[in-house]
């Protein structure tokens, strides 16, 4: 019997490729609730996306102290794979997109109250489905952004620091 493709695929990443990848967006939600919850909420909503980010940092950090075995340097190698997944996490899941959702439905909900006649309510709940329907328009060039960030500074010292070895 020949193997499936499947035996030959690489690992499930928890944090990458199954529903557990969502509560990195828990922020993103909760800014696009803001106009309808506590503030308290809102910032649950962030505790849950940072508990995700660190969890995949401390992740990448387990699989690259396996990775690396008993060779010296493991520790350099281990700390940069948490500090750049922590980073990117942190800036691609929480920080940038959770400011730019903040600021879509700040700015729909200031527009909406001049520009229409709306009861408070329906102009709350519009805020919040517009801030919900940017969600999946921001998340690339977020991300390529961040990318092009860390690759042009932080992760230019990591390159550095193996070149030196």
């Amino acid at each position: 019997m020949e193997p499936s493709a499947d035996t030959h695929s690489k690992p499930v990443d928890i944090y990458r490729d199954t529903w557990v990848r969502f509560l990195g967006y828990a922020n993103e939600v909760g800014e696009a609730f803001r106009a309808l919850v506590p503030v308290g909420a809102v910032w649950a909503s962030y505790g849950i996306a940072t508990t995700y980010v660190t969890a995949d940092a401390i992740d990448k950090g387990r699989k690259a102290a396996a990775a690396h075995g008993e060779r010296p340097g493991k520790a350099v190698c281990v700390c940069v794979a948490v500090v750049d997944t922590f980073v990117w996490q942190a800036l691609a899941s929480v920080a940038v997109p959770g400011f730019t959702i903040n600021r879509v439905c700040a700015a729909s909900h200031f527009l909406l109250s001049r520009t229409t006649r709306w009861p408070l309510p329906v102009r709350k709940w519009t805020t919040t489905a517009i801030g919900l329907s940017t969600i999946p328009f921001i998340i690339t060039p977020i991300d390529r952004s961040v990318d092009l960030l860390l690759d042009s500074s932080l992760r230019k010292l990591y390159s550095e620091g193996e070149k030196e070895d």
